[in-house]
């Protein structure tokens, strides 16, 4: 359920990774920083084939001086605020699984299946992440590292 149905206006101050980013929302002028998570994806990890890729993706989507759409805004479990992002108008979600450079997340995209054609269309062309052989998820990624003593 959003935690606000609202549109916040953001600036963009630095892309973390293929799928989230620091932001100044609402009065800009406090310098107060929000770690935004684009909503339904995941995108590779940095150290991850492809994560660098996805980040200079990102960053051409949406970096500075962007100012950015949020809505349909959430606070997940860690936290963090999670939206539906409009850089350049266009939504990043989709514009980052068109290139491959995310991957839709059934876990956390109930309501936006559509993502999932999306993602298909270009794992089809072999676009992206998806010119590799087998490409490792990044949650199942994480998950190796964790096993790692």
């Amino acid at each position: 359920m959003p935690l606000t149905t609202a549109t916040l206006l953001c600036l963009v101050v630095a892309i973390h990774d293929g799928d989230s980013f620091r932001a100044r929302c609402a009065d800009v002028t406090r310098n107060e920083e929000t770690f935004v998570a684009v909503r339904a994806i995941d995108a590779p990890e940095m150290r991850q084939p492809f994560g660098e890729l996805s980040h200079k993706s990102l960053v051409n989507l949406c970096l500075i001086p962007q100012k950015v759409k949020l809505s349909n805004i959430t606070v997940d479990v860690f936290g963090r605020t999670v939206a539906d992002v409009e850089c350049q108008g266009k939504d990043a979600a989709t514009e980052q699984l068109r290139a491959g450079m995310a991957w839709y997340d059934p876990k956390v995209g109930l309501g936006y299946e559509a993502l999932a054609d999306v993602q298909l269309r270009a794992q089809a062309a072999g676009r992206g992440l998806w010119a590799q052989t087998s490409p490792l998820p990044p949650w199942d990624w994480r998950e190796t590292r964790k096993k790692r003593p």
